[in-house]
């Protein structure tokens, strides 16, 4: 188990963030970052997000306060000051505020409680999806930030996403630990809770998903490897405010992926356009035919002597699309790619 703490954080300069609810999976990760931050003698900083949105949350936060104090861990209670009761929009204040907390302590890696029960979930709702083998394999043990420009210079990093839950409260309970049950987590109303539902019980069924996601991150890893390739040797920085792209030998289907990543760099979103909208985009570069220029996510498209050439739509750029942060974001995603991170 520590082996992955010293894989996925082995390089990190700062302290290194621990995002802890207070359910058995974050505090689970807590006790286990513990052990390794004293055997490694690495700095620990914990977070919870107090949302505002269910009036037990500011004692649960306390409650991991007193934990984190026990254990001499420095611990923040961060406040969501505009609470929405939505969980995409939870999600990414969760996030936001995670992020700049982490960066105001000059730390670059923040470990989340997700495990193996989550990876199946994912996988139930992403295949529900008509989600493509890219998808279907899953969270990554190292990823970046999903926010936006916040969550610049931030590194997500999951150490436990191949233990099992059950697993890990029979871990806190030896120790005497007593973890907080999110009512959330039992409302129907969520998708989650009713794959979770689905998933309860059927051990051969998430062995199955584990096995096929297993094989998935093996081929995602070998895909973006080459995308990170292809981004040292065949994308470069076109004067200040854009990059200039050789698409000309990428398989379609990488041609696409790659597409789409340039344009969520350039167009400082934190997700790529939509599949359904870079596909025929990706063909229209490719074809032997006049290309007049267009637009997508925020990002003008030219081609020009055989090359695609990316810059941020004038008047949408803000903060988000500023050039010097795109260039910034190239290079992260380009190091975690080639593993050199």
């Amino acid at each position: 188990m520590m082996n992955a703490f010293d894989r996925l954080c082995g390089k990190a300069s700062g302290p290194v963030g621990v995002a802890v609810s207070g359910g058995s999976d974050s505090l689970a990760l807590l006790v286990l970052a513990h052990d390794w931050a004293v055997q490694s003698g690495r700095e620990l900083v914990a977070f919870t997000v107090d949302h505002r949105l269910r009036p037990e949350a500011a004692d649960e936060a306390r409650h991991v306060a007193s934990l984190c104090a026990q254990f001499g861990i420095p611990h923040e209670t961060l406040v969501w000051e505009t609470p929405v009761s939505k969980q995409a929009l939870a999600r990414r204040a969760r996030h936001g505020l995670m992020a700049e907390a982490l960066r105001a302590r000059r730390g670059t890696r923040l470990l989340l409680g997700h495990t193996s029960d989550d990876q199946c979930e994912t996988f139930l709702m992403r295949a529900r999806q008509g989600s493509t083998w890219y998808g279907l394999a899953g969270m990554q043990p190292l990823a970046l930030s999903p926010v936006w420009p916040e969550g610049q210079g931030v590194m997500i990093a999951r150490p436990i996403l191949s233990r099992d839950r059950a697993e890990l409260q029979a871990f806190l309970s030896a120790r005497g630990i007593r973890w907080i049950e999110d009512p959330s987590n039992r409302n129907p109303a969520y998708e989650r809770v009713r794959v979770r539902r689905l998933l309860s019980g059927q051990s051969g069924l998430k062995t199955r998903i584990l096995a096929c996601q297993n094989q998935l991150q093996g081929v995602r890893v070998l895909e973006e490897r080459l995308i990170g390739r292809w981004m040292a040797e065949s994308v470069a920085q076109e004067g200040t405010a854009g990059f200039r792209l050789d698409l000309s030998r990428l398989p379609p289907e990488r041609l696409e992926r790659a597409l789409g990543l340039m344009l969520q760099i350039v167009g400082g979103r934190e997700v790529p356009p939509r599949r359904d909208a870079v596909q025929p985009l990706a063909a229209r570069l490719m074809a032997d035919q006049p290309f007049s220029g267009a637009t997508l996510g925020g990002v003008l498209i030219y081609r020009k002597g055989g090359n695609v050439q990316l810059s941020a739509e004038p008047g949408i750029a803000g903060m988000a699309a500023d050039p010097a942060l795109a260039r910034v974001r190239f290079g992260a995603i380009r190091a975690l790619y080639t593993g050199d991170t």
